[in-house]
């Protein structure tokens, strides 16, 4: 029989640009004891850890996670992308579910370079050789980072299908700077016109440069346990984890020659609907999100595949402020990818972190009004999605 799964202790770093950031597992140990005292326990009741990063040397997670302390427990090393923070989250909320530990960490960190993501491993055949070929069919390729290729690719075919403005996706990014300036772990916190976001240079039609996430350092982490561990530390109506999904690509994202479905659309649409049965809510129940947005034009399409609003409507929505405080919903009152910064590893586990403060009615200037249902989006291009939806009783 599954388990409960109860979020208790969250923590972040404030994000930072690279080469302004401490090392790796100093940022890991400053997530991670925030998180404990979160909880209110001590490392040595933490009977297993998962540990997210995508640059680093194998092992890293180990180093990480002695900053904590040294017990000897399992450690698990996790590479799933930009998705780490929520693959480290689905093996954590596993192991709890499934009876094998009672309290567990996953933490997630990143100490990333400047400029845009390339690959490390020249040697050998990339894992992305299979999107990459999409792309080259449907659009070529140019010198702009591959990256803001596929997913401006997909915000272009998005245009042609439905005669989007592009301002539609400024307006995106508009948002994101408006809420990320209440949030004092976001790496930009300051506020832009939407003509200052549709002056900045042009990265790949339709994308200006403030339509495109950062490279950050970070460190997230998130303590989950059962609930027999919950009552016995005294922890009453904590978050829970109502459901989960991972999906990684199906045959539609090579075949169908699509930008759309390459960079993710039915690993989101697949994935959400697996948490709504799940969870036995829909995605008009939920009050606040934060979804994966790398790229406006991600956020955009993101509306859509989780069900927020129909196909072929996301600009109505936009426009209409659906995506904002006094609309139909809240996404991303972070600050987002955009603007609070995407850290790879740490992102998904800053995801939870944002979610439970708002569920638990901490967020302070960003607090949405009567938050009881979170829902979380993490994607990663190679692929892999994971949504979680999240409850406060």
């Amino acid at each position: 029989m599954k388990r409960r799964v109860n979020v208790i202790g969250v923590g972040m770093t404030k994000f930072a640009k690279p080469g302004s950031s401490p090392e790796y597992y100093e940022m890991a140990r400053e997530a991670g004891q925030l998180a404990l005292k979160d909880a209110g326990i001590s490392y040595n009741e933490i009977e297993q850890a998962f540990a997210g990063y995508v640059y680093g040397d194998s092992t890293c997670g180990q180093r990480a996670v002695y900053e904590l302390g040294l017990t000897g427990i399992p450690v698990v090393n996790v590479n799933n992308n930009c998705s780490t923070g929520s693959s480290a989250l689905f093996l954590a909320r596993q192991a709890i579910e499934g009876g094998l530990a009672e309290c567990v960490i996953a933490i997630g960190f990143e100490k990333m370079e400047k400029g845009a993501l390339g690959a490390k491993f020249n040697d050998r055949e990339t894992p992305m050789g299979q999107h990459a070929q999409v792309m080259l069919d449907v659009q070529g390729f140019n010198s702009a980072p591959p990256a803001a290729q596929m997913f401006g690719g997909a915000g272009r075919e998005y245009r042609w299908l439905h005669g989007t403005k592009k301002e539609t996706f400024g307006k995106i990014a508009e948002k994101a700077r408006k809420h990320a300036s209440n949030n004092p772990y976001a790496l930009f916190g300051q506020v832009l016109s939407l003509e200052q976001i549709m002056a900045s240079d042009e990265v790949f039609d339709p994308l200006t440069r403030f339509q495109c996430c950062p490279p950050t350092c970070g460190a997230g982490a998130v303590i989950l346990c059962s609930d027999e561990f919950a009552r016995k530390h005294g922890i009453s109506n904590p978050v829970y984890i109502a459901a989960q999904a991972m999906t990684t690509d199906y045959a539609s994202s090579f075949d169908e020659k699509s930008m759309i479905k390459m960079v993710g659309y039915d690993m989101t649409k697949k994935a959400a609907q697996q948490v709504y049965e799940m969870a036995g809510i829909g995605a008009e129940d939920v009050d606040v999100i934060e979804l994966h947005d790398c790229f406006t034009a991600n956020e955009l399409l993101t509306y859509e595949g989780l069900g927020l609003c129909a196909e072929g409507t996301a600009e109505q929505f936009i426009w209409d402020g659906d995506n904002t405080y006094g609309g139909k919903y809240v996404t991303n009152p972070s600050g987002g990818l955009l603007s609070k910064g995407h850290p790879l590893g740490a992102t998904g586990l800053a995801q939870c972190t944002e979610l439970v403060w708002q569920l638990r009615g901490t967020a302070e200037k960003r607090q949405v009004e009567n938050a009881r249902i979170a829902l979380q989006h993490n994607l990663g291009l190679g692929g892999a999605c994971v949504v979680t939806m999240y409850r406060r009783d």
